[in-house]
């Protein structure tokens, strides 16, 4: 179908992402509550469907390929499989807060057999509900985000760290390693990572741009701060897209005791925060009245995936 065939699916797949709108129910006959099904556009392929839910929502995991179940996420994922039972081939999926998104191929139901394309969207439970307490704060953001994916990262720390002239706080690096590329926590928060793509992105690069600009302009913008590598300077680890910004006072030698700082896109408005990085994103993601906090949207969390930070990494 045409592009407008995809935008209005789009569309009905935003409407039915609202959050804390109770049970969905879908029409299709045989089929019980907890999902809708969407027609998909007609002439459109399973591949145009999911590049284009993956225009807005990052990449998929793939739940179901050839017919075969894949390991990580397959079990949190099943509400996107009931309706189908045996006959789903392929099935993508991508968790956005209360609900899941899929779309993938199953067997048809008919005497012509073949496959056919599908899109739902479902229920998708708080992958932490039930979980005992985690040993870390990265173990916390683990569980709930629910975060399944296969790819984990291998970073020369030293180098990266020998760039920038200084070391990083472990728990930064914990997330890095074990999120493995570039995304966000609940679409919101953005990691700045080593080998990004762009060097918005890219935490060394995009220090090494920071402080230039700093030095050559002066940091009136980070008042009363200074910027990274003046001595004691704000080192920016996150952002998000309403451009706030997420930094580390590094006056401390030990960098596990850096404090967060956080401001908006405007004057004047720091928040500091006493605490390490594990502990500043667990709080954001389920604490409402922290300051940035996206538990005031979202009863339930996820990590939206964009993909590898460079493109010669692999899945392991």
């Amino acid at each position: 179908m045409s592009g407008d065939g995809l935008e209005g699916l789009l569309s009905a797949v935003h409407r039915l992402t609202a959050q804390r709108t109770g049970t969905p129910v879908c029409g299709t006959a045989g089929h019980g509550a907890g999902h809708v099904c969407l027609v998909p556009p007609a002439r459109t392929a399973l591949p145009g469907i999911e590049e284009a839910i993956g225009s807005r929502f990052g990449e998929p995991l793939r739940l179901v390929t050839g017919g075969t179940a894949a390991a990580a996420g397959a079990a949190a994922g099943l509400p996107l499989l009931r309706p189908f039972g045996e006959r789903v081939v392929e099935m993508r999926a991508w968790a956005y807060g209360d609900r899941w998104i899929g779309c993938g191929t199953v067997c048809a139901d008919d005497a012509d057999g073949g496959v056919r394309p599908v899109v739902l969207v479902a229920e998708r439970e708080d992958p932490a509900a039930g979980a005992g307490a985690p040993a870390t704060w990265v173990d916390g953001i683990v569980s709930v985000t629910g975060w399944k994916s296969g790819r984990a990262r291998t970073v020369d720390w030293p180098a990266v760290e020998g760039r920038l002239g200084t070391p990083l706080p472990g728990d930064y690096k914990r997330l890095v390693e074990i999120f493995g590329g570039t995304g966000a926590f609940d679409g919101f928060l953005h990691l700045q990572v080593p080998d990004a793509h762009d060097r918005s992105t890219d935490l060394v690069r995009h220090t090494e741009w920071l402080g230039e600009w700093a030095r050559t302009h002066g940091s009136r913008l980070w008042e009363p701060y200074p910027v990274y590598p003046a001595p004691g300077g704000l080192l920016q680890w996150a952002r998000t897209e309403q451009a706030d910004g997420f930094y580390w006072l590094t006056g401390d030698p030990d960098p596990d005791r850096w404090p967060v700082l956080a401001k908006e896109d405007v004057p004047d408005s720091w928040e500091r925060f006493e605490g390490t990085t594990g502990e500043f994103v667990h709080r954001m993601l389920t604490e409402p009245d922290q300051p940035f906090s996206t538990a005031r949207w979202f009863d339930v969390h996820w990590y939206q995936d964009y993909g590898p930070a460079a493109p010669d990494e692999g899945r392991a």
